[in-house]
């Protein structure tokens, strides 16, 4: 009985393998994100904080993948107290955009709801004392105009940031 158990769970071990092969040929390709104002895992410059001007970091990408429609960005603190911490998302950013200029958002994106409970950018602010945060920044390539749309691609970019 037990042999026939541990093989049933091979079998089934087995097919999951399989089954995550297949969908792993089918994952979101990547688009490279980045800003000139500061490198993939280093600290996010004070200006773009609640600590200083408050304005959204400048960014730039490249590789959509054919077929997207639009664009949306989110910006995350998964370390927040309570849990992933919404900073900033704007959808229907135009594909023809490769870039955002700091404190900007090109014309006919919408901005949305952060968990600060306004409308638009609010940047790093973790708690005094507090280890420096990830602020993880994502930007989908979306094949329909929807923010719930799964994503044809996706890029990521992470700073860090601290209060003392």
């Amino acid at each position: 009985m037990r042999r026939a158990a541990a093989l049933g769970a091979i079998a089934i071990l087995a097919a999951a393998c399989g089954s995550h092969r297949s969908t792993s040929a089918a994952a979101p390709s990547s688009i490279s994100l980045s800003s000139p104002a500061f490198a993939a895992g280093a600290t996010i410059p004070r200006e773009y904080t609640c600590d200083g001007r408050d304005v959204s970091p400048p960014l730039q990408w490249s590789g959509l993948p054919p077929g997207a429609r639009e664009l949306a960005l989110v910006m995350r603190d998964p370390d927040a107290p309570g849990g992933n911490f919404t900073h900033w998302t704007v959808k229907r950013i135009p594909v023809t955009t490769d870039a955002l200029a700091a404190g900007s958002v090109p014309s006919g994106a919408v901005e949305g709801r952060n968990s600060f409970g306004t409308i638009g950018y609010r940047g790093p602010c973790p708690p005094h004392g507090d280890p420096p945060h990830h602020y993880v920044l994502t930007l989908s390539a979306l094949s329909a105009n929807a923010l719930h749309a799964a994503p044809l691609a996706t890029g990521t970019l992470t700073g860090t940031y601290g209060r003392h």
